[in-house]
């Protein structure tokens, strides 16, 4: 028997139509055609414009009839079409009211907001045909990849460890030891894995991957001449695409495997991967930006506009998307389910995610749907979900994002406390709070201490070393005259600004970043650690480098040999937090003993034993007590961790081991390496067990058995 939906009932030119169905959004392989289907409120036509790859004209534009749109949405199955050598888009007509929020312009042709695939930038960094008259081209992406059988890695979230990363700048850098053709790709971080094992991490936090236009915006430095690009790729041309030119493949159109490569492979060595997403804003960008999709498709329904047809701002990039717009909230959450099943993605992490609580006029839900919506959703139940939890427009909620239970926050706060405890002029009350997991924060509405994304750096602001390098940002290669990114770094520069061939600078500088990765790898909730940090990497002081393809973005290999003091030292800490389970805790805190140890769960102290001085900006020191590690659900070992974050040397009085107990060593940052840090299981029982000296800036860790 032959099914009646394969029969057309209708022809235009040579092609043959039907009615096609409004569900699923996008182009759909259906039996004998491709199901199009494209949703617009305000739209009085819609057509179809099909171009052969690449093809300068259109092959043909079919209008749809009106008897195939359903409600909103206009549908249509093409029948006999080469569908592996097809574009697509569309041409919308309705009114053309800048007061009202409409953009409708038939002369446009717009991509598809549901494009599995995209065309048009097919190769990083070649210039567009810019008389091209459909830049960013619809593609069909089929679902035939074999993930044998694959599935989420569902790491708890305690046990994480994050390493944010972006795919070009992780191996363009000649000194990869990748070959040239893989540089910069995904095919490229798949040649890595044996990296990522060796230092420890199981999450890859991937910078956007959504397509961007890397030419959006680009221009030359006035100084250099160098031709300055979005690099970052932090404003997304389609949701639903994984960006072509960061595929090997890319000019094959098949970065869709490729990306599914590497995720199938790294979980198969244990990393998940979390993405990094932008539904914040949009490519289009302000009223001067061009019209890609959104704008001309339905602007009032996608973007959030003032009484006066003006973009909001809230993204500081020109326009913001209306996410708790209905028809909008429906678009990322088919988005995030996509790229959940379709990709096996671990994770979101959701940039200024403080504008997805707003309204549509910009003022903050107490109750926003989108973040219920994906919070309580079946298909993304097991996916990490992570917030930026402030936006541009002011909003900052670290501690108050609406949560239901399922959303855990970039930490701001830990950024900042850290930051100052380590150059010494930090409150020793707020670190503890850090160091917990930020209890202040999280207990009271019951999250758990991995709510607490930890981190020290991140692509925005200084790489670690840059921290300790640098007091002042050094921005002027971003061609804007020193003016932007952030000028509250809370970093110092240890006596020296910038490079130097001071000795005890360097020296200093090496410590304080193993002081950091210390603070970062004892602290309750879940590290992260930005790319490169564990070798030294820099960027010569700028602290937003979004615009660079060039040496400031792309990882230098060689600090690896040049700094594998560095190296050494952040895999052994790594190791060190995943052979104690008390580091990892899925609890709070209680700051009692509640399994009979004779000991707190954790207990604080100073250079007096069991005295801590809570006026002090810089001393501080704890115990952990392993039989509660877990909720005394897993036995562990007794770990102490003291810091000594004042410019002279302090004596530390040890609490007293019970049990016939010794202390071991396993790091002081304050000794020169090798002898800095020793490998878990391998501690050196130190000779006086009632104390020692702490350097001046410095820490140490102690473990007793």
């Amino acid at each position: 028997m032959q099914r009646i939906d394969v029969h057309p009932t209708h022809t235009y030119h040579q092609y043959k139509l039907r009615c096609g169905k409004p569900f699923p959004f996008g182009a759909t392989l259906v039996p004998g055609g491709i199901n199009f289907s494209i949703y617009s409120s305000y739209a009085t036509s819609c057509i179809l414009v099909l171009f052969e790859k690449h093809a300068k004209e259109p092959l043909i534009e079919i209008p749809f009839p009106t008897e195939f749109r359903i409600g909103n949405v206009y549908c249509m199955i093409v029948f006999d079409l080469d569908y592996e050598n097809l574009e697509y888009g569309y041409r919308m007509d309705g009114p053309n009211d800048f007061k009202e929020g409409h953009w409708f312009d038939k002369s446009k042709i717009l991509m598809d907001p549901y494009a599995r695939s995209i065309g048009g930038r097919d190769v990083w960094g070649v210039t567009p045909d810019w008389q091209d008259i459909y830049q960013h081209r619809s593609r069909i992406a089929f679902d035939d990849f074999d993930w044998e059988d694959d599935c989420l890695l569902e790491i708890p979230p305690e046990d994480q460890i994050i390493y944010e990363m972006h795919v070009r700048s992780f191996t363009r850098h000649p000194s990869s030891g990748i070959k040239e053709k893989h540089q910069g790709t995904f095919a490229g971080i798949l040649e890595k894995i044996p990296y990522f094992k060796e230092l420890g991490i199981n999450t890859i936090e991937l910078m956007p991957i959504y397509e961007f236009d890397e030419f959006e915006n680009s221009r030359l430095n006035p100084e250099t001449g160098e031709l300055l690009v979005n690099y970052w790729g932090y404003s997304t041309v389609g949701f639903f695409a994984p960006k072509t030119g960061y595929a090997a493949t890319g000019k094959y159109g098949m970065q869709v495997d490729e990306f599914k490569n590497l995720v199938k492979t790294l979980h198969k060595h244990g990393i998940e991967v979390i993405l990094d997403v932008v539904f914040n804003h949009t490519a289009e960008g302000n009223e001067k930006g061009p019209t890609i999709s959104f704008r001309g498709i339905d602007n009032k329904t996608y973007y959030m506009l003032t009484p006066e047809g003006y973009y909001f701002n809230f993204s500081g990039t020109g326009n913001t998307l209306n996410c708790n717009n209905p028809i909008v909230r429906g678009m990322v959450l088919d988005c995030l389910r996509y790229w959940a099943a379709e990709y096996h993605i671990d994770g979101f992490r959701f940039d200024l995610a403080a504008i997805l609580g707003r309204d549509p006029w910009g003022y903050p839900l107490t109750n926003p749907p989108l973040l219920e919506s994906l919070a309580f959703d079946p298909i993304l139940a097991k996916c990490k979900l992570i917030a930026e939890a402030w936006d541009a427009g002011g909003l900052y909620q670290v501690g108050s994002f609406p949560a239901y239970g399922r959303w855990a926050e970039w930490n701001g706060k830990y950024r900042d406390s850290i930051r100052k405890f380590l150059k010494g002029d930090g409150n020793v009350g707020e670190v503890a709070q850090r160091l917990q997991g930020s209890p202040d924060l999280y207990a009271a509405s019951g999250r758990s201490p991995a709510t607490s994304i930890n981190f020290i750096t991140c692509h925005d602001g200084f790489t670690l070393m840059d921290l300790v390098s640098y007091n002042q940002k050094q921005n002027i290669a971003n061609g804007e005259n020193n003016n932007d990114g952030s000028n509250d770094n809370d970093s110092w520069n240890c006596g020296v600004e910038g490079p130097t061939d001071d000795p005890q600078i360097l020296s200093l500088r090496y410590r304080q970043i193993k002081n950091a990765i210390v603070m970062l790898m004892v602290s309750q909730g879940v590290p992260m650690i930005l790319m490169g940090d564990e070798f030294g990497r820099t960027k010569n002081g700028n602290n937003n480098t979004y615009c660079h393809d060039n040496e400031l973005n792309w990882l230098n290999w060689n600090l690896l040999s040049k700094n594998h003091e560095l190296f050494r030292f952040t895999k052994a800490m790594i190791a060190f937090r995943n052979a104690h389970p008390v580091l990892r805790n899925t609890h709070h805190f209680q700051n009692k003993d509640y399994v009979g140890s004779g000991l707190p769960d954790i207990s604080w102290h100073g250079t007096q034993a069991w005295q801590a001085d809570w006026s002090s900006s810089h001393i501080i020191a704890f115990m952990l007590c392993g039989k509660h590690a877990k909720q005394g659900t897993i036995a562990d070992e007794r770990i102490y961790v003291a810091f000594n974050m004042h410019w002279q040397a302090h004596y530390f009085e040890l609490p007293r081991t019970l049990e016939g107990k010794k202390w071991y060593i396993f790091a002081n940052t304050g000794v020169a390496s090798p002898m800095d840090i020793n490998s878990p299981g391998n501690e050196i029982m130190i000779d006086n067990q009632s104390g020692l000296f702490l350097r001046e800036r410095s820490a140490v860790i102690l473990i007793a058995r």
